[in-house]
């Protein structure tokens, strides 16, 4: 038997038909994707060469879709992106290892096809191995944002993808939904913002999560979403999740009851061409009492100052320190909603693809 022939894609520069499981160039969208780029004269030249070669300069781009993943795509079956720094740096092994395979899993029983995003050996892998993601969860592994990105890619380096960087991955790849516990946002005090705003802003592509962090100003960061034209729905609420809180005291504006009112939104979005994603709140089913958070938060807010934290280290320190005054509960929590919004993820997928396939009316 012959093996499998990896599903082709349209590379957007010349109209070719390429290998949809290794591309280069910005122009692909996706398996199967319509050619929207620029012709080849209006690109600067030595940039963005896709694979057919025909571009002077890079001619072959670190970015790999598995070929479950390329094969979903191309035959529009309803996809979901998931990140890696739960693997990377949320959970000790086996335990990091054990979830990124359960998530995949709940994602696979809900109907649609888990896409791990992961960089390994400096090339951008959306859809992972086992051996992948064992490798990964063996320690030593970065983690890759927006703004890091290249370095680490150009330094051929192991890492676990946040928000950010999944979604430009998922949105590059032609993914329309993806799958996370809690998105970055906005400290108060001292101020700073996470990358992962800009990217909800920037790449069309529903995100699935429990609100932002429990550490973040959830009102500053409902409204810098606001500022960067990023819709906030709820999920059968009309409060913002609040991460291991079930909810927060932010009001939302919109809420869908189904998955294919969520999907919905998306699809308005696209059709507006809006170019901002969609970020589906969806509290956690059951979580902590709000009073009890507020003083481990407070606690663990009072030691990073002791311990003078602050920048990218801040968040890691506080959520490792809230599980150590919580004995564990907030670990908990976050588990169940990372479960949670990734089989609420497929739903969305599915009802995605089922609604875009139907006729125009």
């Amino acid at each position: 038997m012959k093996p499998a022939t990896p599903p082709k894609a349209i590379c957007c520069s010349h109209g070719k038909t390429v290998d949809s499981s290794t591309f280069t160039g910005r122009g692909y969208h996706g398996a199967g994707g319509r050619p929207k780029a620029p012709s080849p004269a209006r690109r600067p030249p030595g940039r963005g060469a896709c694979r057919c070669g025909n571009i002077g300069g890079v001619t072959s781009a670190p970015f790999r879709l598995s070929p479950d993943v390329a094969a979903a795509l191309a035959r529009r079956a309803p996809v979901v992106a998931l990140e890696s720094t739960v693997v990377t740096h949320g959970l000790p092994r086996p335990q990091n290892l054990e979830l990124a395979r359960r998530l995949e899993a709940v994602v696979r029983e809900e109907g649609a096809v888990p896409a791990t995003v992961g960089i390994l050996g400096g090339e951008v892998r959306v859809g992972l191995t086992d051996a992948d993601l064992d490798r990964l969860a063996g320690g030593g592994a970065d983690k890759a944002s927006t703004w890091n990105l290249a370095a680490l890619v150009a330094a051929k380096r192991d890492a676990g993808t946040t928000v950010a960087t999944t979604l430009y991955a998922a949105h590059r790849a032609g993914i329309k939904v993806f799958a996370t516990g809690g998105i970055g946002g906005v400290h108060d005090t001292p101020f700073d913002e996470s990358a992962d705003l800009g990217a909800l802003a920037a790449h069309r592509v529903l995100t699935v999560c429990a609100g932002p962090k429990s550490i973040l100003d959830a009102r500053a960061t409902v409204e810098r979403l606001e500022t960067l034209g990023v819709p906030v729905v709820g999920y059968r609420s009309r409060s913002l999740a609040g991460f291991v809180v079930r909810e927060t005291d932010v009001a939302l504006p919109a809420g869908v009851e189904t998955p294919a009112e969520a999907a919905a939104v998306l699809l308005a979005q696209e059709a507006l061409d809006l170019p901002a994603g969609v970020v589906l709140s969806n509290p956690v089913s059951v979580g902590l009492e709000t009073g009890d958070f507020a003083a481990y938060l407070e606690r663990a807010r009072a030691g990073a100052r002791s311990q003078g934290v602050t920048g990218r280290d801040t968040t890691p320190y506080l959520l490792a320190k809230l599980a150590e005054l919580s004995g564990g509960a907030t670990m908990t929590v976050n588990l169940r909603l990372l479960e949670e919004n990734a089989r609420l993820a497929a739903h969305v997928a599915r009802a995605y693809q089922h609604a875009a396939a139907e006729p125009a009316t």
